[in-house]
């Protein structure tokens, strides 16, 4: 496997090759040049993975401003088709974190779809980044490419990146997670979740399974993936108004995995001091 290089990217020529890597990433028209560049030359920060001179993934992020708190809005996250699943993204993200920090940001945020349990894993059991945001339909409906279809659902991360939760890699151990869900498989063979008669958490933590392949499934069967889209939706908004955050993603041999929630009150989002 040859080596792969991160490095931050600064110049057009180099937002030019991340363009073109994200056509070939979610084959749909790209953020423009002078938008990209701008960002960088203002807080923005956007880091490449290279292959020699071949650019086979990036992150891209800009400055955002809410609560009275300055982050970075990392906005996409791309890999190379022919890259993928090669560890590059986690690659990215701690360089991300390393030089968000020399810029002075302590939170990066982004979102991903709550059904793509891959990234997910990621993003919460790789990265230590906690989830307790649900967005429906956050960008509408998009026109061709992998979202086209279904209502853009979004999970958002919050990466407190100088927490404890972040800097010591806590996660639960003592958690006993209750499972209420059933899956069962279609004449398809694709599974399908069976929701309990009544759901109303109280106890200290919860799986729900997600689907593994949910890209697959949605070429599959539209109709069984549009149901998954609006079970989870109202599993997981249902944890989040009863104070649950999801924090790590339990891999299986099954076609789903399974997100673990518990209170947000327990994880400890606190600066780690120095």
């Amino acid at each position: 496997m040859a080596q792969i290089d991160i490095r931050v990217l600064k110049t057009m020529e180099e937002m030019l090759l991340v363009q073109q890597l994200e056509e070939v990433v979610w084959g749909m028209g790209a953020i423009p040049v002078h938008q990209t560049l701008t960002a960088v030359k203002n807080g923005g920060l956007v880091i490449g993975a290279f292959e020699g001179e071949k650019l086979v993934g990036f992150s891209y992020g800009f400055p955002g401003y809410k609560n009275n708190e300055t982050y970075l809005c990392s906005h996409m996250l791309g890999i190379h088709p022919d890259y993928q699943v090669r560890g590059i993204g986690k690659k990215l993200k701690d360089e991300q974190l390393k030089v968000a920090k020399e810029m002075g940001y302590k939170l990066i945020t982004w979102t991903f779809d709550p059904l793509e349990s891959r990234n997910a894993y990621l993003n919460v059991s790789k990265l230590y980044g906690i989830v307790d945001t649900y967005i429906e339909n956050c960008y509408g409906e998009m026109i061709g490419g992998i979202n086209a279809g279904l209502p853009t659902d979004r999970l958002q991360v919050e990466w407190r990146i100088t927490s404890k939760r972040v800097q010591e890699k806590w996660m639960t151990h003592a958690i006993i997670f209750e499972n209420l869900f059933q899956t069962i498989f279609s004449e398809e063979n694709l599974p399908v979740l069976v929701e309990p008669d009544l759901f109303d958490p109280t106890g200290q933590g919860y799986e729900v399974p997600v689907p593994q392949q949910f890209q697959a499934m949605k070429t599959a069967s539209p109709e069984i993936a549009l149901k998954w889209r609006l079970q989870i939706r109202k599993i997981i908004q249902t944890l989040f108004s009863n104070g649950y955050a999801l924090v790590a993603v339990r891999k299986t041999d099954e076609p789903v995995n399974y997100y673990q929630f518990v209170q947000k009150s327990k994880i400890p989002l606190q600066t780690k001091e120095k």
